[in-house]
């Protein structure tokens, strides 16, 4: 069969690769965001499923945006199926009719859960013990499509948003070729979704980052890991954000209130939550450079105390 493929990130990259490596179909195209701008210096970046699609010589389509002109070249091609994972844009319907077959998409959560922008991140701040991903027949609707399969996954409650994301990509690309193959022996089976249980996540922001002291230490470690690529937390103090960059629970048997401080030495920086305490190791200034808390103890005693 003919795929084109539409992504971005490095988990989409992966499957983009396994695909054309590993299973007879070919690829014949490829969508993906355009080249990125760096914050400093005129250079561009493009995406991972971009460097992919060129190390294996695949045609690849960057459109700033999904119009007639770009309407009028996917209708030059010919494909059985458009496969989405993750390329950021919302299609129109119009892209999801074009397959001589069927428009899929790689969703990483166990649908109707956690529909939307950010599935990893909300099954790691809201504690799941379970995730997985779901293959759908895509549809106008947000994630709202019939299922054609669902894997579950156990969270490692170690793991980070990068870390989880490893995870289901390898297990996508475990469980492709069983879907590719259904597709072209046409023994697709359709489950819909239950929309009364159905619930969904936003895009992440900026402003999440921002801690509250009157949280469990869980839920602020749980941000932590989950925002870990971006965009991060932080804390406010004295009207600084502090970015923290590594940090523990510890058992706090103190009066503190929530946000104050319980001790600071060159081991750590450890800030009452509603139940115990996080320990930070590691944090970062507005416009400065990550320190550790020996340094830290060095040049901000007095702004701590």
């Amino acid at each position: 069969m003919k795929i084109l493929f539409a992504g971005s990130p490095k988990p989409s990259s992966e499957v983009l690769e396994y695909i054309s490596k590993n299973t007879p179909h070919e690829v014949v195209g490829v969508i993906t965001q355009p080249d990125k701008r760096r914050k400093r210096g005129n250079l561009k970046v493009e995406s991972d499923v971009s460097r992919v699609a060129k190390a294996l010589a695949i045609k690849t389509y960057k459109p700033f945006n999904l119009d007639e002109e770009f309407k009028d070249i996917i209708l030059g091609l010919n494909f059985d199926i458009l496969l989405v994972s993750a390329y950021g844009k919302i299609l129109p319907d119009w892209l999801l009719e074009c397959p001589e077959k069927i428009s899929i998409n790689i969703h990483y959560s166990l649908l109707p859960k956690y529909r939307g922008a950010s599935p990893i991140q909300s099954a790691i701040i809201n504690n799941e013990k379970m995730t997985g991903i779901s293959f759908i027949k895509m549809s106008s609707g947000m994630d709202e499509g019939d299922i054609l399969q669902k894997h579950e996954l156990m969270i490692d409650s170690s793991w980070n948003k990068t870390e989880l994301e490893s995870q289901l990509s390898a297990l996508s690309i475990s469980k492709i070729s069983s879907l590719l193959d259904q597709v072209e022996d046409e023994k697709l089976s359709y489950i819909k979704q239950d929309f009364e249980t159905a619930t969904y996540c936003k895009k992440i922001q900026k402003d999440d980052s921002v801690i509250n002291f009157l949280w469990s230490s869980n839920e602020i470690i749980n941000r932590f890991r989950a925002f870990n690529e971006w965009p991060g937390v932080s804390f406010l103090y004295k009207d600084k954000l502090i970015k923290i960059h590594s940090m523990h629970e510890e058992q706090a048997n103190s009066l503190k209130s929530p946000g104050q401080i319980i001790y600071f030495t060159k081991d750590g920086l450890s800030i009452k939550t509603s139940d115990t305490s996080i320990v930070i190791t590691h944090l970062q200034f507005p416009n400065k450079n990550i320190i550790n808390t020996n340094d830290a103890f060095n040049s901000y005693r007095k702004f701590f105390q």
